[in-house]
Order: structure tokens, then sequence, then C-alpha cells
């Protein structure tokens, strides 16, 4: 009986008067939507992220370059100074590092399996 009577009082509210449907709710900010990553990034990210859109890693934060490690085609070592310290896993099982000192000239030979290197020097990005 109480149903009927609830039905009844729908019924009759929803027919005798005529709401305007409410409009649909959205999220968004005060004006534009939600920002995208790019819009709210700032300083150090904002950089970043404009570079990396251009193609460019301003960082040295991407996977390097390939190289053979031949004397026509040395790994490429970045250095801000005229001498940096290498690290060479000559054989890929092995577990011991082989380091020494890589100077600025020509390309130089790891000392244990004849890879070799070539210091290029590098700016800082600020």
């Amino acid at each position: 009986m109480a149903s009927r009577l609830l039905l009844r009082t729908a019924l009759r509210a929803t027919t005798s008067c005529r709401v305007a449907p409410a409009p649909a709710l959205r999220r968004c900010m005060s004006a534009g939507g939600i920002p995208t990553d790019e819009e709210q990034a700032t300083g150090l990210e904002k950089v970043i992220m404009r570079a990396m859109k251009e193609g460019t890693d301003p960082y040295s934060m991407m996977k390097p370059k390939s190289y053979a490690g031949s004397k026509a085609d040395p790994h490429l070592v970045p250095s801000i100074t005229n001498k940096r310290v290498v690290g060479c896993v000559c054989e890929e099982d092995n577990t011991a590092v082989v380091w020494f000192w890589l100077h600025e000239g020509e390309a130089q030979r790891c000392p244990s399996c004849g890879s070799h290197y070539k210091l290029v020097p590098h700016e800082l990005p600020h």
C-alpha cells in the first residue's frame, strides 16, 4: 500500500511540474578544463619537456647511442674536463669492472678487452 502511494506521488510530481533538465556536470577548472602536463609544468620540468618535444636530450637522460668500439668508431665519452675515469665491463657476463683514466685526444683502448673510447667535450646546459 505504501509503495502504491509513493508511486502515485512520484508520478504526479513528474507530470505536474516540468523542470528544465539540469546541465550535465563537467570536470573542469575555472575556464579551460584540466590543464595538460605541458601547460602545468614550470622550471626545469618545462625545459626538459620542451627539449624532448624538439627531439633533443639536454641532460643526457636518454640511452646513449651504441658504437662499435673499434678504432674507427670508438665509444664517445662526454666530459666537462680534459680527463675522466671510465669503467669497462669487458664481457657481457663479467662481474668485474675494469677502471681506467681516459684523456683528451685520440681514442684509447681498454687495457683488458681492447675496446676503444674517446673523450669528447661536453657543455653543461645551464
